[in-house]
């Protein structure tokens, strides 16, 4: 469990840096629509990721829904 934990929060962190640079790059003069664009795949693509691994890992019995 503390596996997936670490895997998460890296991903997570990632997503917000990935938001992040695009938008430095939206906004910086000169800008290169190019590099915002890549910014924002990559968000897409680690966002797919993280859905993708916590089904994963509750279809594997790593992690479980708890209400509160």
């Amino acid at each position: 469990m503390e596996l997936v934990r670490v895997f998460v929060i890296v991903a997570l962190l990632g997503i917000v840096v990935s938001l992040g640079s695009a938008l430095f790059h939206l906004s910086a003069p000169g800008r290169d629509p190019k590099k915002m664009v890549r910014a924002l795949t990559w968000r897409i693509a680690l966002s797919v990721a993280l859905f993708l691994l916590l089904m994963l890992a509750w279809y594997f019995g790593l992690i479980s829904p708890h209400g509160l």
